[in-house]
């Protein structure tokens, strides 16, 4: 098999087996970004030569039966990581000219497990949109249909890896972020339990909400990757100590007797009817495997859209206050004062999404309001992560729909924002509550992915991955690829 359609599991046996080289591996790949990104632009930076000299490093290591769990393998990481030496842009003018002086907590790890990093990846602009339609750069484009979305904010990533560019890539996730760009483009995408992986050197958005993660084309390479990802860093005050299981070791373990939720509210209107069939499809092969189903009910679930647009845009205007022209970032030209260096270095190096959210949280934290809608908000929040506490009770994993419908066109959404928003009415619940989700692959709607999103208590991120593994070793819908990228 080619080595661009080998998963990372199966290049990391070749590696192993000494049937290629990390350099040879790797230089496959960067002939595929420099063939498709122009078409995709699923990159920010191409990092050719830092590419070529780490995959040499690793070919040594490997001669010398040295390395970590990732030696050679290569991978992308979303430009909201900070990587010393490259530049990391949020997918912002405002940071378009910001070279990081450190490696955030995820890159130090994966660089210490020996991964070779191919270079940054588009998103949506501060991760702050369901399209990558934010960028500054531009739109990523979607490899099953280039007229489509690859959703976002995690889309350059998604994309990547669904196009064969690279095996693997980083993402984050505040609203559903990795997990709904991963159904759009038929890939796996799980966003951990909140405080599982640092977030330390991650950009902020929403620093209650985000969470770093990973997008694979199978859970066995998720399950790799965020056994290197995870644990305590003392550098994130929101980091939990608590120790990290093997979560490769248990994929074979069989779900036989594992109790799946099915949420009553997922199945009602707004959904795709066919996008629900094909999800009731893969409940169905659940089911075959010993799995068993019970409706549970998550009654406050219809207000977490209200609620994540009060409390992320709240979130994100303290975030974002930070980058005001002085310090780093971009900078007006001639400012008369400091009040007009702040006021067109902001104008100027956000766009319109950002300056929205922004306007928006500043208005529901401002005096007068903050009762009337942020605190508001925050009790709903916790009625909605009562709500899935009291499921868990009684299930295992909640399993629906990752998207009310397949892939949408490019700039059928960008002037609706609340549209747009609706995207994400399955998986902001799971970044409400801090649980962890994950999408994986489960069958198209004509001829784009649809996903099946899947749900877990607390750290309960080995249970999620064993279910998605054992259903995809009985579908082979991640195995897809899109025709003009075989």
């Amino acid at each position: 098999m080619a080595l661009h359609l080998q998963t990372l599991t199966e290049l990391a046996a070749g590696l192993a087996n000494r049937e290629f080289t990390s350099v040879e591996l790797t230089e496959v790949l960067l002939a595929r970004i420099a063939e498709h990104n122009d078409t995709l632009n699923t990159f920010v930076t191409v990092t050719t030569d830092a590419a070529l000299a780490a995959a040499a490093r690793a070919d040594d290591a490997l001669a010398a039966g040295k390395g970590g769990v990732l030696n050679g393998l290569p991978i992308i990481h979303k430009d909201i990581f900070c990587t010393r030496g490259i530049k990391t842009s949020c997918g912002s003018k405002m940071l378009d000219n910001f070279i990081s002086p450190y490696d955030a907590t995820v890159v130090e790890r994966m660089a210490a497990a020996g991964a070779v990093i191919l270079g940054k990846s588009n998103m949506d602009e501060f991760a702050m949109g369901s399209s990558n339609e934010t960028s500054y750069i531009g739109p990523v484009r979607n490899p099953w249909n280039l007229e489509c979305s690859p959703g976002g904010s995690s889309g350059g990533s998604s994309a990547a890896v669904a196009a064969r560019i690279a095996p693997a890539a980083t993402g984050t996730d505040t609203g559903g972020s990795i997990r709904q760009p991963a159904a759009l483009t038929g890939t796996v995408g799980i966003k951990p339990t909140y405080g599982r992986v640092s977030r330390y050197g991650m950009i902020a958005f929403a620093s209650s909400l985000d969470q770093a993660g990973v997008i694979t084309r199978s859970a066995e390479d998720a399950a790799r990757l965020l056994g290197v990802m995870a644990g305590f860093d003392e550098r994130d005050s929101t980091s939990i100590d608590k120790p990290v299981p093997d979560y490769v070791a248990s994929l074979g373990d069989s779900i036989k007797g594992l109790r799946v939720g099915i949420v009553r509210q997922h199945f009602d209107q707004g959904l795709d009817d066919e996008c629900g069939a094909r999800v009731k499809d893969a409940i169905a092969v659940l089911e075959s495997l010993g799995a068993t189903t019970v409706e549970v009910d998550l009654p406050n679930l219809d207000l977490s859209v209200p609620t994540y647009y009060v409390v992320a845009p709240a979130e994100c205007s303290s975030n974002l206050s930070r980058f005001d022209g002085v310090r780093f970032g971009h900078r007006a030209e001639n400012a008369v004062d400091l009040l007009d260096l702040y006021c067109r270095s902001r104008g100027e190096g956000f766009g319109d999404e950002v300056k929205r959210r922004i306007m928006t949280g500043t208005y529901v934290l401002s005096a007068g309001y903050y009762d009337a809608y942020y605190l508001k908000a925050q009790k709903v929040r916790q009625l909605i992560a009562d709500d899935f506490k009291n499921a868990f009770a009684d299930v295992d994993v909640i399993a629906g729909p990752t998207t009310p419908t397949p892939a949408f066109k490019l700039g059928e959404k960008v002037d609706d924002p609340i549209l747009m928003y609706l995207n994400d009415i399955y998986t902001i619940g799971a970044n409400l509550a801090g649980l962890p989700a994950m999408s994986v692959p489960c069958g198209f709607v004509d001829d784009l992915p649809v996903g099946l999103h899947l749900v877990g208590a607390h750290f309960a991120e080995a249970t999620l991955l064993r279910c998605a593994h054992q259903y995809q070793q009985q579908t082979d819908w991640h195995t897809a690829c899109p025709a003009a990228f075989r």
